[in-house]
Parts: C-alpha cells; structure tokens; sequence
C-alpha cells in the first residue's frame, strides 16, 4: 500500500498553501451515517422511511466497504482514495478545493479532454493552453513557462483524449518535480496502456493526484463512478466538500458486483488490444485513411480524405464515430472506439464503400 508521509517534491507549497481561504476555514456538513458508523438494529437518526428497504436507507457516505475492494486491486490504501459521480466530480471539486474563481489559473495540454476547460469557465478560473508537437507529445518546460504564481492545477491527460497516446512518463515526473502546485493525471485509460499507473508514485509526490475510472475497461460508464487516488490530506479535502453522498447505494452495489469479475475485465480489455490490433492493420489498407495516429488507449485517431463527409456517411448507415476535425491539431480526423468483432466489421464494411477523394 502506498503512504503519504514523504515529501520529496522540494517545489510543493503544502496544501495550506494552496487551498483557497474559504475552504481552509470551512465546517463540513456532518451527515447522520457520519456521525454514526456501524451497524445497529434501529436506525431512528436520519429521517428516514422504516418502509421500502434497502433503498430507504442512506448509503455509506465513504463507501468504505467499496473503497476496501477497489484498494485490494489498485494496491491504493483506503485512505488515499476518493469516489465520485464520475471522474467529472472529482475534476469540478479539484477547481473548488484550489482555485480562487478570477485571480488563479490551471494549465493543460491542448488538445485534450474537454471537461478540464468547462469546469475552468464554471468556476470562472483562467484556463491555460500548451499546444501538444506533431507526435502529440510536449516539453516539460513549455508547461513550466505557461505558469506563474496563481497557475494552482496542471492538467495531463494520459493516454490523452482525443489523441490516444501516453504523455511521456519524463515530462510528468519533471512536472511533478518542479511545480509547486498540483498535478493531475487523468488515466482513464491506463487499463489498455502498457505502462504502469502513476498511482505508484503517490508516496514519492504529495502533488499528484490520479484520476481513473469504471467508465473504459470496467465497461461501467452507466453506473457513473470515477476514482481519484491522491495523499490522505487531499482526499480529505475532497470528502470535505463533497456532497454528503455523492455516490448512491446502486452504484455503491453494482461496482461491489463488477469488482468480483476482474479476471472477465481482464480478457475484456485483452480482446479490446487484440481488436485494436486488427482494427488498425486493416484501416491502413483503405485509401480513404491518410495517417493513423499511435495508441495506448480503447480507441484510435485515423486523418481521412474528408472528416465531416466520412462521419456523415456513417451516420446515415447507423454508425456513430466522433468527428474531431474542429479539435486543434485534429483537422480531418475521426475518432473511432475500438468495439466488438462485429461493430467493428461492420464499420470496416461501410469504410471500404466510401471512395477516396
């Protein structure tokens, strides 16, 4: 299990340092399942109904028993992990923990995930752009030079979205290193990489933050529950402000059921590589397809003759891709998600219909 006493990061502040006044000064809502943990016979605390159990109850506002499996399998103590509705809530609350709305700013690769900026302009928070190079990869330094005093959070998505591709682990660690604030690596999709999780480096950086998720490889993107792994004083912040329960018993039940079946994930996400595999052997035989990009992900960005004529043929056979040709460094590109043997034959099918330009 990881710990979080080291502090090896010579450039780390300290969350005091970084938190905003508000949420250092404020008393968290104490609900009734916080007050109280354990089990009794009589539950008469919460205004709840006596009828209609389970669901009558309010779930566990920690989701202790949920948190103790998944430590079981990410190797992550309970302590240095938080859940949420999504790994889009732990993305807005890392903007509410950090970020003075109008005075702080947070830096990200650009392209990239599309929610580290919405959440920015919700929060009224400065959103900074570094442009990824042609192998969609950056510099350390370039993300360093983008900083200043207010810069609180660094946004890194890896394997990023919409490009595919892991982040170099060098860039990370240097940013790790020398920022003095926080670092976020999302890893959505880090169960179809061949590199490690960064979440073996919490102990070693007190800055990071891991976010992860039931969405991709656990194929549980209807339950909505997200992962962020990250030293116990920031997950206690993240609990502080949260939403007394934020992740309801359904949920809490369904991925409780989900974590039982690893070894069927695992040849899930082995059929989804092999799929990958064949997916982009046969895309670089058709004529219509002028570059495919590397992957580490459960998709893959290819450049076609015509973007938005390919996706609107596609679409008018029943096939969804993701038309990305308007994302910056994106032009001419569809995104496509590597499915079952059969979706994707069927695509394969309609993509060698479409004559190239």
């Amino acid at each position: 299990m990881n710990s979080t006493n080291s502090t090896s990061n010579i450039s780390f502040k300290g969350l005091n340092a970084l938190l905003r006044e508000n949420i250092r000064l404020l008393e968290p809502y104490s609900s009734a399942r916080n007050e109280f943990k354990g089990e009794a016979s009589v539950y008469l605390d919460a205004n709840e109904s006596p009828y209609n159990s389970p669901y009558n109850r309010y779930p566990d506002p920690l989701q202790l028993k949920l948190k103790t499996e998944i430590s079981k399998i990410k190797h992550v103590s309970v302590e240095n992990i938080f859940l949420g509705n999504g790994s889009d809530e732990a993305i807005d609350l890392i903007y509410r923990i950090f970020c003075e709305p109008r005075i702080d700013n947070v830096v990200a690769i650009e392209p990239t995930y599309g929610m580290y900026k919405v959440c920015a302009n919700i929060n009224d928070v400065e959103y900074r752009k570094v442009l990824l190079n042609a192998d969609f990869q950056v510099e350390a330094n370039k993300i360093l030079d983008a900083i200043d005093s207010n810069t609180k959070v660094i946004w890194i998505c890896s394997p990023n979205n919409p490009t595919g591709n892991l982040i170099a682990k060098e860039t990370i660690l240097k940013l790790l290193t020398e920022f003095h604030g926080i670092v976020v690596v999302d890893e959505a999709y880090i169960d179809f990489a061949s590199q490690e999780s960064f979440s073996c480096h919490l102990e070693k950086y007190p800055n990071l933050i891991v976010l992860q998720t039931f969405s991709k490889a656990w194929g549980s993107a209807a339950i909505r529950l997200g992962m962020a792994f990250a030293s116990e004083g920031i997950i206690a912040l993240f609990n502080k402000i949260k939403y007394p329960y934020n992740v309801n018993f359904l949920t809490q039940k369904k991925a409780l059921e989900i974590l039982k079946n690893e070894k069927k994930v695992q040849n899930w996400v082995a059929t989804i590589l092999d799929e990958r595999k064949k997916m982009i052997d046969e895309l670089s035989k058709l004529a219509i397809i002028k570059h495919i990009y590397p992957t580490d992900a459960n998709f893959v960005l290819v450049k076609v003759d015509d973007a938005n004529g390919t996706y609107q043929k596609l679409v008018e056979k029943g096939i969804i891709v993701r038309n990305r040709n308007s994302v910056s460094l994106c032009l001419g590109c569809l995104r496509i998600t590597i499915g079952s043997k059969e979706e994707n034959d069927i695509l394969l099918s309609e993509l060698k219909r479409i004559k190239p330009i």
